[in-house]
């Protein structure tokens, strides 16, 4: 067998990734990234180090599986959802369901409740709940715990630090439990095809698909479909797309903040 195929078929054994839910290219790019940490040369005696050094797998779970996040990521867009998107579902019902697909350690997830929190906690009747699933069991913990150091908080104002979270006194600051009361972490695999629920209202997944395949991209794009009320809105991220083959399922609704809502 091939040393590549080889390590890619360990790499699903042993850490249960679906290599080929990632271009074939990213993959090879994230493993030359931890062969030249552990003074590997070769696909061949990477693997031999990998079974050898118990520590390396999660080291190489991460790599995989970056997760680059933080609070109010593109600002633009999270004020899209504030002004337009959450308020327009909110007057039609009195519940929101939302899924961040794709939450890493939790900072979208932590940013949509602080939103849904101020739209709904004025003595109203509104609420919403928010679904947040990753593939990588490691991080979901990190953001079910949700605790994070003071420059993590940088793009929060002083007023949203001393509603949403609690000064530890390290450096770290804990999220406040009425927000963790909106969210439901989840571990969940996007290739599935099985949605986290159904008759969703907003579905976000952003900066996930740069990694997968066109068809994988497609099928995501059908899952979110099939999991959003119509008329739901599906937020991607900036630099992401929807490819020719299931366009007609969305219609843009902003198309610079990469906006879009379910066609009939």
């Amino acid at each position: 067998m091939d040393d590549f195929l080889a390590l890619k078929k360990a790499i699903e054994q042993t850490l249960h990734i679906q290599c080929e839910n990632y271009k074939e290219a990213y993959i090879r790019r994230r493993l030359l990234s931890r062969m030249r940490s552990t003074n590997t040369t070769t696909h061949e005696e990477y693997l031999r180090y990998l079974r050898s050094h118990p520590e390396e797998s999660e080291k190489l779970r991460n790599a995989l599986t970056i997760n680059v996040t933080e609070f109010f990521r593109d600002a633009e867009v999270f004020e899209l959802i504030r002004r337009e998107l959450i308020p327009s579902v909110l007057s039609e019902r009195k519940k929101i369901r939302i899924w961040c697909a794709g939450c890493s350690s939790g900072e979208e997830a932590y940013s949509l409740a602080m939103i849904l929190y101020d739209l709904t906690s004025s003595g109203t009747e509104l609420s919403g709940m928010i679904y947040a699933t990753d593939i990588d069991e490691q991080i979901l913990s990190r953001a079910k715990e949700g605790i994070y150091s003071q420059k993590s908080l940088n793009k929060l104002t002083d007023n949203q630090i001393r509603r949403h979270f609690t000064d530890l006194g390290d450096g770290t600051f804990a999220v406040k439990p009425h927000l963790k009361a909106m969210i439901r972490f989840s571990k969940q695999d996007l290739m599935s095809g099985i949605p986290i629920a159904r008759y969703l209202d907003l579905v976000t997944c952003r900066n996930v698909t740069i990694y997968f395949t066109e068809g994988q991209k497609n099928d995501l794009a059908r899952t979110f479909h099939t999991a959003l009320v119509q008329g739901g809105y599906y937020v991607m991220g900036k630099t992401e797309y929807l490819g020719r083959e299931i366009e007609p399922l969305f219609v843009p609704f902003n198309a610079i903040q990469k906006v879009f809502i379910k066609a009939p």
